[in-house]
């Protein structure tokens, strides 16, 4: 049953605390927060914009060394509108989500060619790129040109269901609409920087989703979900759905120190990543029975040998993958389609291959 205060927190009511909520948030940031992280301490809306991109649905400390390495490759907006997808690719490799890094690209690509290589200033505008959403839109405007706007992530989601006891699921439009109200009508009129960044720094190091620091958050005092303790109940998770299941053969195949690798089409998962060839069927005997035909464009096959298995998770459905190692005695002479490309063994923790891929491959390095 929702209380008197989140139902006109859900109309969109202005102004629905009795409390600093601002002020509070920004004294506690100040004190608290996070000040030296690498994109901080910058206006420049290229290094904001790329940190925001990279910490979607990713934690600091996996993103930081990507985001230096990244910036050492591609030093300025331009650099990176001009290289080649696989090469951004390759960069991105491990950091997973990978349409972020084809969005990237065509989002460089359009800030270079139609606004001179200058990220626009308004969040409405910066909307319209590829892979900005409203929330990455005013985080990138408000730390990069002080712009006025409020961001709403999943870490702000947790915080707000917390301290104004939201007891619905956020993904409801409704909810989702009341709590955006909420975030533009808690905004301070100065000091917007250090707002949000401790909307982000409360959310990411005290109001954790799993046994949160409750004792540290500046709101204890108000937060309806401690003082009902409901911490753990809240925000409301997603109904429960059971993953499906789906299953495939992945051929490893060797010849001389290369593996083959095959270029995924750009729509799905892992596009524009290298990966290795799949077959649908995964029992033995049917394997046996077309490995053979299946391998037989890129050489002659001597023996293969089904190895032990894995699972990977995606946001939608777990893949069961199951490697078959295989290895020829001679290749073909010319490859059955431009997606293929034979890799060198060793230069493999270089290449744009998805993670769980890149592992396998190099797990069974030392052996090949």
């Amino acid at each position: 049953m929702k209380s008197a205060q989140e139902k006109q927190i859900l109309k969109g009511r202005k102004q629905p605390v009795d409390f600093d909520f601002s002020g509070m948030l920004i004294a506690w940031q100040k004190q608290y927060g996070r000040h030296v992280l690498p994109w901080q301490q910058t206006r420049d809306a290229y290094r904001v914009w790329l940190s925001e991109i990279m910490l979607q649905q990713t934690q600091v400390t996996t993103v930081i060394p990507y985001y230096a390495r990244f910036l050492m490759r591609f030093p300025d907006v331009a650099a990176l509108a001009s290289a080649e997808l696989e090469d951004v690719m390759a960069q991105w490799s491990g950091l997973g989500y990978y349409s972020r890094a084809r969005n990237l690209h065509r989002c460089a690509q359009m800030v270079v060619e139609e606004y001179n290589g200058h990220f626009p200033c308004d969040p409405v505008v910066l909307e319209t790129l590829p892979g900005i959403g409203r929330s990455t839109a005013a985080a990138i405007s408000v730390f990069s040109s002080g712009g006025r706007a409020a961001i709403l992530d999943g870490n702000v989601i947790r915080v707000l269901s917390r301290v104004f006891g939201i007891v619905e699921y956020a993904g409801n439009k409704k909810v989702k609409d009341g709590l955006w109200q909420l975030a533009e009508s808690l905004l301070p009129d100065r000091e917007l920087e250090a707002y949000t960044q401790g909307l982000m720094d409360l959310g990411a190091t005290v109001c954790v989703r799993n046994n949160p620091s409750c004792r540290f958050c500046p709101f204890a005092s108000h937060c309806v979900a401690f003082r009902d303790d409901k911490v753990k109940d809240l925000p409301v998770r997603k109904p429960f759905k059971a993953l499906p299941e789906k299953q495939v053969c992945m051929f490893i195949l060797i010849h001389e120190g290369q593996v083959m690798l095959e270029k995924r089409p750009a729509p799905g998962i892992w596009g524009g990543l290298f990966s290795l060839p799949e077959l649908a069927e995964t029992e033995p005997d049917a394997v046996k029975m077309v490995l053979e035909s299946r391998v037989q464009p890129f050489g002659e096959m001597v023996s293969y040998q089904m190895l032990g298995g894995f699972v990977h998770t995606f946001t939608h459905f777990r893949l069961q993958v199951t490697p078959v190692l295989v290895e020829l005695a001679s290749r073909a002479e010319k490859l059955p389609g431009v997606q293929y490309v034979w890799q060198e063994m060793k230069d493999v923790e270089e290449a744009a291959l998805p993670s769980p891929v890149k592992k396998l491959l190099l797990k069974m390095k030392p052996f090949l």
